[in-house]
């Protein structure tokens, strides 16, 4: 049984020094040292759902492959052909049919990242064209979402025990994606994760929200360490986060007693943000493109039954949630420019902002190891 307690923090905690987020060099240090060595969300495993298809990701100032081969294995190939380095791929989706060729010289590659052909290298002595398969990533599968990771990787199951089996009423993996809106924030990516993990700001910037969730109900069950986050409550029986305040879905298989009046928010560090409704999922995915620029691909899942219905129309959940978050990015912009005045110094933390706290320590154990 979850445990779930009131945000707080321990007297003392403050934010941190600006130049965490603002420092070209702690971008790139963080490239290294989070980017290049964690687990990364890139997507879902409905985007390439047969055999041959794929698409392509820029992570850790990587670009990659991701695409499934005839045995249904899901690869993230590196974008870099064994030859002479050229980049393969250029589209950012597409179908291989039945292998993938490099444009500059046509090496050719099995769909598991074989080399199948090599033109005009028989008569190069020694050559081996075992020795040369695309180099890959490592990638691991849960809830339908596509992880990366570029370095040596801990098991993902071991990094993420304490997640596996948490959201198994929400059947994720059987959703899919019915609409999706991208953003490019000029905000460093840690202030998106920050912003999301208290409600102190809501009254303030998100009357709307407001309006149908209380922003001193939340309650958290993940308190320490990469995952972050808990519920807050509807304001009544039978509300939504929409438009309307209420919604003519049914909820998901799973989904009954108190959940129906609860919605979910955790932070998956260092790419994800996952949002748990009684009758959709959202999924914030982000990119950090430098230090004062953020990518947020937001997305909106729900069950494939009621996508089929001739009168669904997921406006209304996506429409709330594209108002939230402009106000959340114009809040998270307007913060990025005063990290850089010379005026601005640490502040102290509130006891809403616990989660943030937690985020900090977190985030400084990687980078000051």
């Amino acid at each position: 049984m979850k445990t779930f307690v009131k945000p707080g923090v321990g007297s003392g905690a403050m934010t941190l020094d600006a130049s965490w987020y603002v420092s070209p060099d702690v971008f790139a240090r963080e490239q290294e040292r989070i980017f290049g060595r964690e687990w990364l969300c890139v997507g879902r495993e409905e985007q390439i759902p047969n055999a041959g298809d794929f698409f392509t990701v820029e992570r850790g100032g990587e670009n990659l492959i991701v695409t499934r081969d005839a045995a249904g294995r899901v690869h993230a190939f590196y974008n870099v052909c064994r030859h002479r380095g050229s980049r393969m791929c250029e589209a950012a989706s597409g179908h291989f049919q039945g292998s993938i060729q490099c444009p500059y010289h046509a090496w050719t590659y099995a769909l598991d990242g074989e080399l199948k052909v090599a033109r005009n290298m028989a008569e190069v002595t020694g050559f081996d064209r075992a020795q040369y398969p695309l180099k890959e990533a490592s990638v691991a599968l849960w809830e339908g979402f596509v992880f990366i990771n570029l370095g040596e990787a801990t098991p993902f199951e071991q990094t993420y025990a304490p997640l596996i089996g948490r959201f198994s009423r929400w059947s994720i993996d059987r959703l899919r994606a019915a609409r999706s809106v991208t953003y490019e924030l000029a905000c460093n990516w840690k202030l998106v994760f920050l912003n999301y993990s208290e409600c102190y700001h809501c009254p303030l910037v998100h009357p709307q929200l407001d309006k149908l969730s209380p922003s001193d109900s939340g309650r958290n069950d993940l308190a320490e360490g990469p995952f972050l986050g808990g519920y807050s409550e509807l304001r009544d029986r039978g509300m939504a986060l929409t438009t309307t305040g209420r919604t003519s879905r049914p909820a998901l298989d799973g989904v009954d007693g108190v959940e129906l009046d609860r919605v979910y928010y955790y932070t998956i560090f260092p790419s994800m943000l996952l949002s748990l409704h009684p009758d959709y999922v959202m999924v914030h995915y982000v990119k950090p493109l430098a230090a004062d620029r953020t990518e947020v691909v937001c997305a909106f899942l729900f069950d494939p039954r009621t996508i089929a219905q001739p009168d669904f129309d997921p406006s209304d959940a996506v429409d709330f949630w594209d108002l939230t978050n402009r106000q959340d990015w114009h809040v998270n912009q307007l913060t990025q420019l005063g990290l850089r005045s010379r005026a601005y110094s640490p502040g102290p933390y509130s006891n809403a902002e616990g989660l943030l706290s937690a985020f900090d320590r977190y985030y400084l154990q990687i980078m000051e190891a």
